[in-house]
Parts: C-alpha cells; structure tokens; sequence
C-alpha cells in the first residue's frame, strides 16, 4: 500500500474527524476541509445542540482508534426512560434488564472538540477552516474552494464527503445524475424541534433523575431531556409546525404559557426561563435523507448524514456515521487502497443497513411520543425485561439496535420487528397474566434467527 497517498475529507464533524485521525493512524496523508469556523475559539449554534446518545456502535469505532475510554470520561450514562406522563405518576421504562447495557448522554460540541483536539497529535493531517466547498471534479479527485476570500484547487487521490446533510460533495455527484444514474430523496416530518435547558441546582446537582433519557409524551408532541455533566439538561421539544400546539401557533408569550400550564405542569418549576428561549431559540426540521449512488469513479465517496441523514429518535443518527467510518476501515483493510473496489464494497455494505435504521428510526419517533405509556406496550417492556434476565441470547428490537453492534442495522430490524409483532399479539390477549415465561420465549426464539431478508 502507498501509505503517502493524499485523502481529502470535506467535513470536520464527528464523522470526519473520526475517518481523519483512523487514516491518519494508518499512514496516510489527509487534507481536512471545514467550511465553519474552529469551534474550539468560536460559539456554536445556538439552540441546535442537540445531546447524542453514544451506544455500543459508536464506542466500537472510537475503541478501533483508541478514543473510547477518553469519551467515557465525558458522558453520562443513561439506563431508561423515564416516562412523565400527564396527570400520571412518573415511571422508569429501563432499556435492559442487563446492568452493562446502557446508553451514554454525550455533548454533540463537547466530544467534536474532543476529536479536533485529537487531530492536533498527528503530523499528517492538516485541517483547513472556514473553507467553503464550490464543487468537486468526481473524475479527477479534485476540489475548488474559497477560502480567506480566494478561490483555491486542491486535488487528492480520493475525496470523501463527510459534510452532512447539505453536502456539497453529494451535490458534486448529483451534477452527474443521469451518468451515474444517481437517486436521492429527502423526506422532511412535519414536526420540528427547539431545544430549552434545566439549569444545574445547587452545587452543580441534577434536578431530575441523573442516569435516564427523560419523555414527557403528549400524543403528537412531546419533550425530551439528557443530562449533562454540569447538572443541567438539554430539553427538546418535538412539535408539529401547525395545529393548535404547533410552533407556528405558539407565537405569543400568552399562548406558550397557557400551552406549557396545560400540558407540563410538572415540569414547570425546573424551568423558570423557558419563554426566554422558546422564543430566542431556533426551530430545527427534522428529515430523512437518501441517496445512490454513494461513490464515483472509485475517486469520490459519501458517508454520514452526507449519504444517510436520519431522525434522531433512535440514537443512531451519530452511532451510525461512526460506524461507517469503522466499517470503512475493516474493508480497507481487506482491500487496501484500491479505491474503486473498497468504495463499491463500502456502499454495498451500508446502503441497505441506512435504510434499515432510518425506517427504525421513524418508528421510533411514534413510539416515544404515543406508545410508551400504553397498556400493552408496557406489558411488553415488561416482558421483555424478563426475558433478559432470565434468557442470555434474548434481546429485545431496541436492545439489537443499541446494544448488539456485531450484528447488522438490517438484521436487528428484521428480527426485533418479528419479535415485537409476536409479544404485543399476545400482551393484548386476555389471558396474558397466565402465560408463563416459557411460553413468550418460545414464541420468539423463531424470531431470533438470522433472514436472507
């Protein structure tokens, strides 16, 4: 292998920077592009922060580059949910009967600092900020940018795209629709978000429970909570834009006041400053964003949000992108740096494995907001709790997608959807209190086996 090849990235988020520093370790030159600012000497966006929930497949590719534990060290675990129901008391949905399973609440700036900081250990990468990406030649591995106010060429081996759902790389590619018979879709809910907070209490303390992912569920909205390491936590509401309490209603303080008295009463006291960030924070869109071809000529590639954007309803929309940048690096190591080989295998491999966590991730977003507090589903979870205790090869659909990332997003989706379709058939039955342990493992241990499909 040519270890001194030259590697383009455009995009210094966490994808990015992740694919810099694994390539960086494997001798290669990199050139790193970021059209923002160093945000390590500027502020970020305001109210787009969004916490993530770090789970089994991204400590797995931050382990493959040895950043796992130094993460760690900045996150909060996050074992349930704990539901708030209105006018009900509140209760604690766990995500595993088993102790080592849980997730981690992690700062979305906090941990791309943390790898930017990282970067600045290698000699071999060199990162360009405040460089605004015009378009890229997908024959010849060549970028044209403006920076400082000039445009400027730079031309790699390859180039590869982790620049997020608006990338200007996949835009490149998108230019050649018809000779690379490229396909793309976006598709947007029609909710959005806006982020509040719960400042820390006294001495830097958590005012909620400290160690669970918090829902206040409300039908066709709902906010959440994650805690973070000062005691505060980042709130988000997930709103419809219209309808009586969508944000394009909630356009006055009298309304948001009457909407937050009404529907989370309970919740109030933590957040005396609230209309002062309803109203100074943004709405953010939430979409679903698709596209194939993924790769060009074996010269151009896309990865992350820049190929597979997602909702962030099931955690996996950071998790994922991670991922491919480790899965990136086992077939580099299969194939070396044939290019054109590795970037077919690459998105070959996760084309249909986005796919699956993006449909997850949208059913998702309906069972946090409307199921979590329903009979059977509860009966469910409790089923499900059970099971993992007493049967070690049992995991639930939410536990193959978070916990299990040996296993494939397609297969934890084809397996965990037989599973729930079989225990909620028979969480509804009348008789459901007289069925024994057994009997719903049996029904379900079918389920658990490998499909072709």
């Amino acid at each position: 292998m040519n270890k001194k090849e030259k590697i383009i990235i455009v995009g210094a988020g966490l994808c990015g920077c992740l694919l810099a520093i694994r390539l960086a370790q494997r001798g290669y030159q990199i050139k790193l592009y970021e059209k923002r600012p160093d945000m390590r000497i500027g502020s970020g966006d305001a109210g787009r922060s969004i916490n993530l929930a770090l789970s089994d497949r991204g400590l797995r590719a931050l382990d493959m580059a040895g950043l796992k534990e130094k993460v760690l060290e900045n996150t909060i675990p996050m074992r349930g949910r704990m539901i708030h129901p209105l006018g009900g008391e509140n209760f604690l949905s766990p995500y595993s009967a088993r102790s080592s399973d849980y997730i981690n609440s992690v700062s979305r700036p906090g941990l791309n600092i943390l790898l930017l900081n990282q970067i600045e250990a290698y000699d071999n990468i060199d990162i360009t900020f405040e460089s605004v990406i015009l378009s890229v030649d997908i024959r010849a591995a060549e970028i044209e940018y403006v920076w400082n106010g000039e445009k400027r060429k730079d031309r790699g081996a390859v180039v590869i795209g982790t620049d997020g759902a608006g990338s200007a790389v996949r835009r490149s590619m998108m230019k050649h629709t018809t000779e690379l018979l490229f396909n793309y879709s976006q598709d947007f809910l029609r909710h959005g978000y806006k982020e509040l907070s719960i400042h820390p209490g006294p001495g830097g303390s958590w005012q909620l429970e400290k160690e669970a992912l918090h829902i206040w569920p409300r039908g066709e909205f709902m906010i959440i909570a994650l805690p973070n390491p000062d005691g505060s936590f980042t709130l988000t509401m997930f709103h419809p834009y219209e309808t009586a309490v969508g944000f394009n209603h909630l356009d006055t303080e009298a309304k948001v006041t009457a909407f937050f008295k009404e529907y989370f009463p309970t919740l109030l006291p933590y957040i005396p400053h609230y209309l002062e960030e309803f109203f100074a924070n943004p709405v953010g869109n939430l979409g679903t964003i698709k596209c194939f071809p993924w790769q060009a000529f074996g010269k151009v590639l896309v990865m992350g949000d820049a190929s597979h954007a997602i909702v962030p309803f099931y955690g996996q929309g950071m998790n994922a992108s991670l991922e491919d940048v480790r899965i990136f690096d086992e077939l580099l190591e299969e194939h070396g740096d044939n290019w054109e080989v590795l970037f077919e295998a690459f998105e070959q491999e996760r084309k249909e494995n986005a796919d699956a966590i993006a449909t997850l991730a949208i059913d998702n977003f309906y069972e946090m907001r409307d199921q979590v507090d329903d009979v059977a589903f509860k009966r469910k979870r409790k089923i499900e709790m059970q099971l993992e205790q007493n049967y070690p090869d049992y995991y639930s659909k939410y536990a193959l997608v978070t916990f299990r990332g040996d296993i494939s997003y397609k297969e934890a989706k084809s397996r965990g959807r037989r599973q729930d379709e079989i225990l909620l058939k028979l969480c509804k039955e009348e008789n459901f209190e007289d069925m024994p342990l057994e009997y719903f493992y049996e029904q379900v241990e079918n389920a658990s086996q490998p499909t072709a499909e």
